[in-house]
């Protein structure tokens, strides 16, 4: 697997754009397009919110068919809890549907930012906007969409992938965005996947599920799970490869590529975290059981007090045990060692549920790098786990304070 460049246009065929619409009041990008040159498999992953924006409910219906050829996504409206929801987005799939003369059955849509406002009085201006993009349509357009689904994000998110199977090149691009309201079975977390690999509806799903609970089922930023999240990826089968199924060996290394592509995106949302200094890093080892150590890793990256005291450098320990403590994995505290580890060196500060003396000094200095390790040896098993989170700043209260505004 190598990383290329290309985001969600790096698969052959997929073309992409960006721009702004009037969705926000400051002039920031707001509406994106990706579209296929041919029709394409497609599966999605959803937020497990009991309260589900009107997107969500559009885009399940769409993708019965298992077929999809172009998404539209817009920020600075989630387009949840609002009047007319439905309508609207089904009005988005229309316009899209319009410009790039395809069946609106085969447009998915998606939304993300403030929830509860209407979107009635500005969808002139998605038509027009969507117009605009399908005009503008671009094998070099990821980046512009990417900046353009942000919301609180700092910086887009865009990767690629390419691998071989069966003797020939196959690419793997996506982008998402993701700073608050993270947490593990998504978040606000909107991810657009696309590959030319030809692979069946049923691996296709397959791929994506077990991509996304290794990756951004792993994340957290502040313990709460949006009602927009959708993770959606489209196969237009232009590489000609044979196509994948699940009984084949390549389907392993389509699904490790997919994997890695969406661990470093997990990675970089969690980084991006609102307010973020740090991005932590918890490994846990030594577990009984994969699902046991993916418990614990949660915990500690969702503590709120872990993540405080990531922030002041403080290499406080104790609420680490502590956050194991409620995981609601029962194990032995007297088996259990934590170390912090960094670029700047590690350190042991428990072993055996005991603390440790250590130098404060380099405690300090390991906490200060921007990614800090939390690795935890549960001393009772060979599994183990990785997820990942952020630290708590003010700036996050400060973001979240006047989100709104």
């Amino acid at each position: 697997m190598e990383y290329i460049d290309g985001g969600v246009c790096a698969a052959k065929g997929f073309k992409a754009a960006g721009g702004h619409c009037g969705l926000k009041g400051s002039g920031k990008p707001d509406l994106a397009l990706i579209m296929s040159e041919v029709p394409a498999r497609a599966a999605a992953v959803y937020t497990k919110n009991v309260v589900q924006a009107a997107p969500i409910h559009v885009t399940k219906r769409h993708l019965q068919t298992g077929l999809a050829q172009a998404v539209i996504v817009n920020s600075g409206n989630a387009n949840a809890c609002a009047p007319q929801g439905e309508e609207n987005a089904l009005a988005m799939c229309r316009y899209t549907a319009q410009a790039l003369a395809i069946p609106v059955e085969a447009v998915a849509v998606a939304s993300t930012g403030v929830i509860g406002k209407s979107m009635t009085p500005l969808m002139d201006r998605v038509r027009t906007g969507t117009q605009d993009l399908a005009a503008r349509l671009s094998a070099e357009g990821s980046g512009g969409a990417a900046r353009a689904i942000m919301t609180t994000d700092t910086v887009k998110k865009e990767a690629a992938v390419s691998i071989a199977l069966s003797g020939k090149p196959v690419h793997i691009g996506a982008i998402t965005k993701g700073s608050g309201m993270i947490h593990p079975n998504m978040g606000t977390m909107l991810c657009f996947i696309t590959t030319d690999a030809a692979i069946s509806a049923d691996a296709l799903k397959s791929a994506l599920n077990a991509a996304v609970k290794t990756s951004f089922n792993r994340i957290s930023v502040d313990g709460d799970t949006s009602t927009n999240d959708m993770c959606l990826i489209l196969a237009n089968g232009l590489a000609e490869n044979p196509e994948l199924t699940e009984a084949d060996t390549d389907f392993k290394d389509f699904t490790d590529a997919l994997t890695g592509l969406c661990v470093k995106l997990a990675r970089a949302m969690a980084a991006d975290g609102e307010g973020a200094t740090h991005l932590i890093t918890c490994t846990v080892t030594g577990a009984e059981s994969i699902a046991t150590a993916e418990s614990i890793a949660k915990a500690v990256i969702a503590s709120s007090l872990v993540k405080a005291a990531i922030f002041g450098g403080d290499a406080n320990w104790g609420r680490v045990l502590c956050a194991m403590g409620y995981s609601g994995v029962v194990f032995d505290p007297e088996r259990v060692a934590v170390a912090f580890c960094s670029e700047k060196g590690e350190i042991t500060v428990c072993e055996k549920g005991r603390g440790l003396t250590f130098d404060e000094a380099l405690a300090a200095a390991v906490l200060s790098a921007h990614e800090v390790v939390i690795a935890v040896d549960m001393g009772c098993g060979e599994a183990e786990c990785t997820c990942w989170g952020c630290d708590l700043t003010y700036a996050y209260v400060k973001i979240n304070g006047d989100y709104r505004s």
